[in-house]
């Protein structure tokens, strides 16, 4: 059975609810240079192979400490590890960067699967505690974003960061750690359906087929030592054929790895379940029986098909009549990180020039320490299973919003439509006069409310709310004039007065706008 492709209208409406759920906000430039093409053509510009950003940077030292092995401004990814002081701070310096790639994001799909794929291929910088393998680790994830799945998994199996998270390089034939064979079934492959019928026995197996993996700190990769690892033959159960891998002896024990997702891969659950992850990140997390067999299945089998290729898969989903149902827009709470970086995003707030690298990233650290205070600390979900609001059955995103986090998230917006966030003179703060100056007459009232709504949230509002955010803009006067006016007045002659009426008028209408739940959203 094949999925049915959209055939309906596509305008900015249905851009936008795509671009909200394949990037971190959509941009109002980003709708408009797409406005006239398919639903096609936007996935694939999407799904476009891009060149890697350039690494993080030394933008940690100052009047208490100097990396002595890293220039102000030059990348630490292959410095030595000298002191947890260093790495600490590379950390940060980590985390700050990835969130300067979510604001600078092209229209590219890469930016939200690399945050998939670090809630699936979970890790924890806390635990790994090497800043140089986490880098390592999330380039891993980004330049294999829409790749080869088993790739993917093979790169993620020997990848340094998860042989430390996971203690594989504690792993030895005389005593084979178990946690990333169970890992590797339960949440990175297979998963833990009725169908995921593999056992106990199978996991202590994959155990033995991963011993002998060690780190080199000098060279920042796994190594495999033949001495540690287990050249015996492992029986696996009948969920996998009765299989049995032969023992190598020498450096092709390495190659038991491929033997083994060679008979993992071979399990039609595998591309099932990672149809299922996708679904619940893209469009919805409740999957009905329906959803099952008319989306996951063919979608299952369009991956296995492709060898295990993410872009068919992405292709199929995005482009489907299902996802532009009315049902499925508007359905998911934002995550954190989508929430705040969507936000300095949809509003094209300024931030201090690329050159200035130290405030740039200070100000992505604000956002990434937000986005943590509201509970989805990025590069440290809570456990190699990710954060809950991704998998938690019956809330899955519900968890996102309680009563912590919710006034946090309208402390956030209000801060945003007022004063804003100011480090070293320098400050990020949304400018309500700039953004509403892009709509297509600004000295309409009811064109600012439909254009603002339009563009900030992906669900209609009733006639009730527009009329009230209106009166914001009138001042509770209850003629257009008045915000014609002020208006006019403002663009003939900007003096601080004039601006002021302006400024203070939207400030509360973006504030009203953003304090909804309908902002919370997507």
């Amino acid at each position: 059975m094949a999925i049915e492709v959209y055939s309906g209208n596509f305008g900015t409406k249905e851009l936008n609810h795509l671009l909200k759920r394949t990037l971190f906000g959509a941009k109002r430039s980003d709708i408009n240079s797409l406005v006239g093409q398919s639903v096609s053509q936007v996935v694939d510009l999407l799904l476009k192979d891009l060149p890697l950003p350039n690494p993080p940077v030394n933008n940690y030292n100052d009047a208490n400490y100097t990396d002595a092995n890293v220039l102000a401004g030059q990348t630490w990814v292959n410095a030595i590890y000298t002191d947890g002081t260093a790495n600490s701070r590379r950390v940060a310096s980590f985390k700050a960067w990835w969130v300067t790639q979510m604001l600078n994001q092209p229209i590219s799909l890469r930016e939200k699967m690399t945050l998939f794929w670090h809630n699936h291929f979970s890790t924890e910088a806390d635990t790994v505690d090497d800043a140089r393998y986490i880098y390592k680790h999330n380039n891993l994830l980004r330049s294999l974003a829409f790749g080869n799945f088993k790739t993917l998994t093979k790169q993620v199996t020997i990848d340094p960061a998860m042989v430390r998270y996971l203690n594989g390089y504690a792993s030895t034939k005389a005593a084979p750690d178990e946690n990333y064979a169970r890992e590797l079934q339960e949440l990175f492959t297979l998963g833990k359906g009725p169908n995921s019928k593999y056992t106990e026995a199978d996991v202590k197996a994959a155990a033995r087929v991963l011993t002998g993996y060690t780190l080199d700190g000098t060279n920042i990769t796994s190594v495999f030592n033949t001495s540690r690892h287990d050249t015996t033959d492992k029986q696996f159960s009948s969920f996998y054929g009765n299989k049995l891998i032969k023992g190598r002896t020498g450096l092709d024990g390495a190659n038991e790895v491929d033997d083994l997702l060679d008979m993992i891969f071979t399990q039609a659950e595998v591309s099932k379940y990672i149809c299922r992850r996708l679904y619940r990140f893209f469009v919805y997390y409740d999957i009905t029986a329906d959803v099952e067999s008319n989306i996951i299945t063919p979608l299952a089998e369009i991956f296995r098909t492709a060898n295990y290729e993410i872009k068919p898969v992405l292709k199929a989903l995005l482009t489907s009549n299902h996802f532009f149902l009315p049902q499925t827009r508007s359905c998911n709470i934002k995550a954190p990180v989508d929430f705040v970086v969507g936000l300095a995003r949809e509003f094209e707030i300024v931030f201090p020039d690329a050159t200035d690298y130290v405030n740039v990233y200070y100000m992505s650290d604000y956002l990434r320490s937000t986005a943590s205070n509201l509970q989805q600390n990025l590069g440290d979900p809570p456990n190699v299973s990710g954060w809950p609001a991704y998998y938690q059955t019956p809330q899955f995103y519900e968890l996102w919003v309680n009563s912590d986090t919710l006034p946090k998230r309208n402390v956030f917006t209000d801060r945003f439509i007022s004063t804003g966030y100011t480090r070293n003179s320098k400050k990020i703060v949304i400018d309500p006069i700039a953004y509403t100056s892009k709509f297509s007459k600004p000295e309409d009232p009811n064109i600012v409310v439909d254009e603002s709504l339009a563009h900030l949230y992906t669900i209609d509002v009733s006639a009730d709310v527009k009329k009230f955010l209106k009166s914001i803009l009138l001042s509770n006067q209850v003629n257009d004039a008045y915000w014609t006016t002020a208006w006019q007045d403002y663009k003939a002659a900007p003096t601080t007065a004039k601006t002021a009426i302006v400024q203070t008028r939207l400030q509360e209408f973006y504030k009203y706008i953003m304090n909804l739940e309908e902002y919370q959203l997507s």
